[in-house]
């Protein structure tokens, strides 16, 4: 198996991407101290309008402007890049229901790690936290069994 089966659009636009996020997640820490991991955005913007104790925490209080530009901005990028390069939005035929219950899952999971792959992945990792590394390998490794285990259950 060689590089082009595996990238066929070619990897100039991953290692861009890869730079911009490392180039970002560093100014923010180096900026502010914190790690820009994403699932305490939902903390975080559960702050504005639960006044129970464990939302209203400094760490959740104090971060949730910039968190939430850090969020717009994930989202706004998604929308240009399918309004500028249409071709390269991808189409998923997986029925919304699936993909609710996979994003539930995937944020129960983030919380319950106490961070996302991204947070682990990049932040952690470069970080050097060990906890981070054996995250990032239990993600891969429960990714790795899941499809395998869809493929063989005849999905797709």
């Amino acid at each position: 198996m060689d590089l082009d089966s595996l990238f066929p659009a070619g990897m100039a636009h991953y290692l861009a991407g890869g730079m911009l996020i490392g180039l970002a997640v560093s100014f923010i820490f180096v900026s502010t101290g914190i790690v820009a991991g994403m699932s305490s955005f939902f903390s975080t913007t559960l702050s504005f309008v639960s006044k129970l104790p464990f939302f209203q925490q400094a760490r959740f209080t104090e971060t949730r402007g910039w968190r939430l530009v850090l969020a717009a901005g994930l989202v706004l990028g998604a929308l240009l890049c399918a309004l500028l390069v249409p071709e390269r939005f991808v189409v998923t035929s997986v029925a919304p229901w699936q993909l609710a219950l996979g994003g539930l899952i995937a944020g129960f999971g983030a919380r319950y790690s106490n961070g996302c792959t991204s947070g682990h992945g990049i932040c952690g990792m470069a970080s050097l936290q060990w906890v981070s590394l054996a995250a990032v390998l239990t993600f891969m490794a429960t990714a790795f069994v899941t499809a395998n285990a869809v493929l063989w259950l005849g999905g797709k």
